[in-house]
């Protein structure tokens, strides 16, 4: 079922094709949630209350959670739970402190000039937590954790409500958890969810709106952004997983990680880069007997496999760095015998897991690290999501009189060059006037 190539007989074209996995674009769900955004800018919360009775079969009489809704979904977990989302949050909280401090404010003279930069939190901030079919309470905290260690005074969670009108208890406890009794619950999924928090239609305009979620939610941060009502994190696609390894891998829990990316959906790619055909082949071989062990989204995983994931067999473990890195992962393992040198031979992958005993699903809920990542090849150029997402790097300078004179002609170089000496150049110059006549 695991697509076997050897890296010496693949074509330059078949290369390309195991690179590419985003579709093309949707033109269709962008339309919509143009129409979606359109009306909800128009007509307020009542499209919004609209659109979740069409999309989710939900009526609502308050798009947002209510106390007692919080207070109920606290009795529902066991205490084992609660500890559980605790200890993640303290190591999200841990390690995303970590990120803050190492953004510190500084400044320093320039040919004179006092220069610095300051970082600045947002106001307000979103995250988007996805619901329907599943639920996703650990992407709460992914979410609002570095938000408020940035400082951001205002978080709004958007999700979809349940059958009851409601969210799923563990999102709410983990919400609460993170966010204390100030946190707003919107619950409203998709394009309208969206728009609720980026209007500001339950009290809080948003300034930034992070987190995963479907076409209909993507294309409406990116619309939002276009018009200039919010910055989004990144784009999001598929989650998918590169696993480099070589001899030293266990083939079981190789198999057990490409089949964990698989269970995200049909679409999700998982891929094994490595320098031993018996460990691929043993590899396939786990996958197999896994779905038929673990029969639960079988089909969907399956799917995955057989459709979108493959191995490729390099003659050397370092080409496999080369064509990860140009894949640009979401998550990458790195399986093998030195996994903290061969970490210096990344360049591109959202998040990196070291070593035998580092799957995924660390990361996914527990360690500290974020999983929300980019995808589809994004990992080449965006960074996971971080406390430096809610902040804004402000830029200043404090010149001399002495300084700004001795920048005065350069400028008036320049200035004339491009074509606007009229007004950039004589707004220095006018400040030195009789003295730069006299040398001119």
């Amino acid at each position: 079922m695991l697509r076997i190539f050897k890296s010496g007989d693949i074509t330059a074209e078949q290369r390309a094709g195991l690179m590419k996995r985003v579709a093309s674009e949707d033109r269709s769900a962008v339309e919509t949630v143009r129409s979606i955004l359109d009306r909800i800018e128009r007509e307020g919360t009542s499209a919004v209350l609209d659109y979740t009775l069409q999309f989710d079969g939900v009526r609502l009489n308050d798009l947002v959670a209510q106390p007692e809704e919080f207070d109920a979904a606290e009795n529902q977990l066991s205490d084992d739970l609660k500890r559980a989302f605790q200890k993640a949050a303290e190591n999200i909280a841990t390690f995303h402190q970590l990120q803050r401090e190492a953004l510190r404010d500084h400044d320093t003279i320039i040919d004179g000039t006092l220069m610095g930069f300051k970082y600045i939190p947002v106001d307000a901030a979103g995250v988007y937590v996805p619901g329907g079919k599943a639920s996703y309470p650990s992407s709460v905290l992914m979410g609002l954790i570095p938000a408020i260690i940035a400082g951001v005074r205002k978080q709004i969670l958007i999700t979809p409500p349940n059958a009851s009108g409601s969210v799923d208890p563990a999102v709410l406890y983990c919400a609460r958890m993170a966010g204390g009794n100030s946190i707003q619950v919107i619950k409203a999924g998709g394009a309208q969810g969206i728009a609720a928090a980026a209007y500001g239609l339950t009290g809080i305009r948003t300034e930034v709106i992070v987190g995963p979620g479907n076409r209909y939610v993507m294309a409406a941060k990116s619309i939002l952004t276009e018009r200039g009502l919010i910055r989004m994190d990144m784009p999001a696609g598929p989650s998918e997983v590169i696993v480099i390894a070589d001899e030293s891998a266990r083939p079981e829990f190789v198999a057990a990680d490409l089949l964990s990316q698989a269970e995200h959906g049909e679409d999700s790619p998982a891929v094994l880069l490595t320098d031993s055909i018996a460990l691929a082949e043993a590899t396939a071989r786990e996958i197999e007997r896994g779905l038929n062990e673990r029969p639960a989204r079988r089909d969907m995983k399956a799917t995955s496999i057989r459709e979108h994931s493959f191995a490729v067999v390099f003659d050397d473990i370092k080409e496999a760095f080369v064509f990860s890195n140009e894949y640009g992962p979401e998550h990458l393992e790195i399986c093998t015998q030195r996994p903290q040198r061969d970490l210096e031979r990344i360049t591109s992958a959202g998040s990196v897991f070291l070593g035998h005993y580092a799957p995924v699903a660390l990361g996914d809920y527990f360690s500290g690290t974020n999983h929300v990542l980019p995808t589809g090849g994004a990992a080449r150029f965006y960074s996971g999501l971080g406390v430096e997402h809610f902040l804004k790097r402000i830029t200043y300078q404090y010149p001399t009189e002495e300084s700004l004179r001795n920048a005065l002609d350069p400028i008036m170089l320049m200035s004339v060059h491009e074509g606007l000496d009229q007004e950039h150049g004589h707004s220095v110059q006018v400040r030195f006037q009789d003295t730069y006549d006299a040398g001119h």
